[in-house]
Order: structure tokens, then sequence, then C-alpha cells
């Protein structure tokens, strides 16, 4: 566990690589809990629990609404905080593996040509090779060697999984300022993390050790 006394020292610190739950309260001495849960959204941050000794129908509401896993009022049922946190590791850890296969994905679409990056979306438009070689203005022949060169670079063994692929890039590439969108990206959603120092303990009522963010109190 790592627990931080401010929401500027939880958003400034880095992160490692293990899944892991911010427990977050409503009232903190900088931001409001439910401000701080917007500002990370779309940042990387771990799924959030909110644990607070005062709640009410609209800061649930707001919270749930905004993606949180739940929404406990003091005294707490630790049963519950354990089950919430422990669902909290496995949509982290899914939501790291999709950055990692997004990045991946990234890597191998920034190796296309300009042609071929053309010739891609054509070819997942669902044209016919005449159709867009017409379009491209170069021989079927030649947009046939040009569709296998993108299909070896992006590592799709179909065109099934080849529309895949787009559909996973689509969001990305049709940001604002498309040119860089890529970049921006990588550089926010993959944004490294390092160790932090980890404290483990055991919630009340179990003998289950386990590590995770922490509200300040």
């Amino acid at each position: 566990m790592v627990a931080f006394r401010t929401a500027a020292e939880y958003i400034v610190a880095k992160r490692d690589n293990r899944p892991a739950c911010l427990i977050l309260d409503l009232i903190l001495p900088d931001l409001d809990g439910l401000e701080i849960q917007r500002r990370l959204t779309g940042s990387g941050a771990p799924p959030i629990v909110f644990v607070t000794a005062r709640g009410d129908a609209v800061s649930v509401a707001r919270a749930m609404k905004n993606g949180a896993i739940d929404f406990l009022i003091e005294p707490i049922d630790y049963s519950q905080l354990i089950a919430d946190v422990e669902l909290a590791f496995r949509e982290d850890l899914r939501k790291r593996k999709e950055l990692v296969e997004t990045r991946s994905l990234l890597v191998r679409w920034q190796t296309l040509t300009p042609r071929e990056t053309e010739v891609f979306h054509h070819t997942v438009a669902g044209l016919l090779n005449k159709q867009a070689a017409d379009e491209l203005g170069v021989a079927e022949n030649t947009y046939q060697v040009h569709r296998g060169r993108v299909m070896r670079k992006m590592k799709a063994g179909s065109l099934a999984e080849l529309v895949r692929m787009s559909t996973k890039l689509e969001p990305i590439l049709q940001r604002p300022y498309e040119e860089d969108s890529v970049d921006l990206y990588l550089s926010t959603e993959m944004a490294s993390v390092e160790p932090v120092h980890e404290r483990a303990y055991t919630l009340p009522g179990t003998t289950t050790r386990q590590a995770m963010a922490a509200r300040p109190y």
C-alpha cells in the first residue's frame, strides 16, 4: 500500500507495473474526490473505490457514472471492500494489457509507408483489389504487393484480423491533429512507470495481505 497525503502527491506519483486500486475519499486537503476522479479519467490511473464518512446520492451517482468500482460509506463492510479491490485489480490488469497491445499495434502502424497507409485504409474499407488500385492510380498487381507488405508489417493473419486492428486504431488516429495523434497517445496513455515503495497490510477480518494505493487520512 502507498498512502498519499494530498491529491497533488498522488497525481505526480509514478506507477509501477503491478495491478493497482485507488481507494479515494471525497474530502481531501486540496481537491474534491470527484474532481480527482475527473482529472484522472483517461490518464491510465487505476480503478477507483470511494470510501468516505460522508456521502450523498448525487456524489454516489456521479462517482459510479464516471467509472468508480464502488462507493462505500463508513462504517464499511470490509469483506465488500476486499471484493471491490480484487475486482479493481482484475479491471486494471485488463486495461493495462489492452494498453500494451495497443502500443504494439501503434508501433507496427508507424512502420507503414505513406503508400502502405493508403493501402491499409482501402483494404479495411472492403474494396476489391481492382477498385482500390483504380482509386490509388496504380496497377492491380502493384496494389496487391503493397497489400501483402501491409499484412506482414501489421502481423495480420487475415483480412478480418486487419479490420479488427483498424477498429482499435481508429479512435486514436481520428483525434485532432491526426499526424501527431499516435505520438501523443504513446506519450500520455503509455507513459513509463517506475517502481514505488510498497507497504502490504491485512484488512480487518482477513488474513490476505494486499498491496494497494490508499486514500489519505
